[in-house]
């Protein structure tokens, strides 16, 4: 008998807002968090705008010697993973620590840190090299961390598949609970890649909107005019518990989670099957693991990053996978709004697919103006929306091919 699995806690440093609520708030007002770089110049890029947080606050939450120790991706997943500790109310609570896991992936993990060693070691010598350099870096050290500070003993570990990073992680940390390896699992994703060699390199690959004199319309999932995805950046941090110890502890429940499915389309590096099959696979695998037909979901918060290739290849997966019924659900992109947050993107958007079933509220997939002829579903255009949801589905798809898709059901079986 597999365990059920509900989320008790959310925390999120996102564009749009530096708490989850506030991020809550703004996508469901429309508000764009693009804007033109600020954190160092881009003089030759092709692309000068991101998707950057704005006065997040970091010295509540450490003192300045911790700080200097570690890099701006774990800063931001150790904020985030605070405020779902403390969503979840576990400072009260009694808690088994070696039963108490953690799962926080990235797809980049410590570039700044890398990039600022690496200019002292051509600079001034290898001997000048910070001693916390490999650990700053390393994607794995966000769990270590979080470990470290909050005493969890359990399951420890760093998911690592580019913008499905952090889908996995929470995938992982599904199956972990549905096993009994652990009562509770702190699962999510971080991202900091802002940077001048990650830009320069998304640059390069002609990955990313070149329009930089209108950066709030510059991330425009499924519109005919899009013309590459925004860097963002930012965390998501979920307490997932089993359905027994969240009712121990008489815990708030946000929403269950009931299925995952993982595929690879063993394609390209970077492209989708055109057919987005392999997406498809993984919508299916999901929906079979949750024990639902189609026809129960009601909506999908895309991955949605606004390229031309992706776009109409998830679209194409959503009517393989839904047929008729596609034309029904709700389908979003949170991207339009935070930019592609990479592998912190899951997770914030498995959040606000828990949001929006526990409240009945749709945010809007902004700057569609002109649908992709080939993009025909119901995108929530502009504005944001009310209406009741039972089941959605939240979809992750990153380079190399992975696929990742969660089903996440309202809470008031529990």
């Amino acid at each position: 008998m597999k365990n059920r699995v509900v989320i008790t806690g959310m925390g999120a440093v996102t564009p749009v807002g530096n708490t989850m609520a506030d991020t809550w708030a703004n996508l469901l007002a429309g508000k764009s968090g693009v804007r033109t770089i600020t954190r160092f110049p881009t003089e030759g890029m092709s692309t000068t705008i991101a998707a950057e947080l704005d006065g997040l606050d970091p010295e509540p939450y450490f003192d300045k010697k911790t700080l200097r120790r570690m890099d701006r991706n774990q800063m931001y997943s150790l904020i985030a993973a605070q405020m779902a500790y403390d969503d979840a109310g576990l400072g009260q609570a009694s808690l088994d620590l070696d039963r108490c896991g953690i799962v926080i992936g990235s797809g980049i993990g410590g570039i700044e840190t890398l990039e600022e060693q690496h200019r002292i070691l051509l600079e001034r010598g290898p001997g000048r090299i910070s001693p916390f350099f490999v650990p700053m870096m390393i994607i794995d050290m966000s769990a270590g961390l979080a470990a470290m500070r909050f005493g969890f003993r359990g399951p420890n570990l760093a998911t690592v598949s580019a913008c499905a990073s952090s889908a996995h992680a929470l995938a992982d940390a599904f199956r972990i609970l549905q096993r009994g390896e652990a009562d509770l699992v702190m699962a999510g994703g971080s991202e900091s890649a802002i940077t001048p060699l990650s830009m320069a390199g998304f640059c390069a690959a002609k990955s990313l909107s070149t329009r930089n004199d209108q950066p709030q319309k510059a991330s425009r999932p499924f519109d005919r005019d899009r013309d590459g995805f925004v860097m963002g950046e930012g965390s998501g941090i979920l307490i997932l518990e089993t359905l027994e110890s969240a009712r121990a502890r008489g815990a708030r429940v946000y929403a269950e989670i009931i299925g995952a499915g993982m595929t690879c389309d063993a394609y390209h590096m970077t492209a989708p099957l055109p057919d987005g099959s392999g997406a498809a696979k993984a919508m299916q695998a999901a929906l079979k693991d949750a024990g639902l037909q189609p026809g129960s979901i009601d909506y999908v918060n895309s991955h949605g990053t606004a390229t031309g290739l992706g776009d109409v290849a998830e679209t194409k997966a959503i009517k393989s996978v839904f047929g008729s019924h596609a034309y029904t659900l709700a389908v979003n992109s949170t991207k339009s709004m935070t930019g592609h947050l990479l592998g912190a993107s899951g997770a914030v958007e498995a959040i606000v697919t828990a949001k929006s079933i526990q409240e009945g509220r749709l945010h809007p997939t902004i700057n569609l103006d002109t649908p992709d002829p080939e993009c025909d579903l119901d995108y929530v255009p502009n504005v944001a929306r009310e209406r009741a949801i039972r089941c959605a589905v939240s979809n992750s798809f990153g380079f190399g091919g992975h696929n990742v898709s969660l089903v996440l059901t309202a809470a008031d079986t529990v």
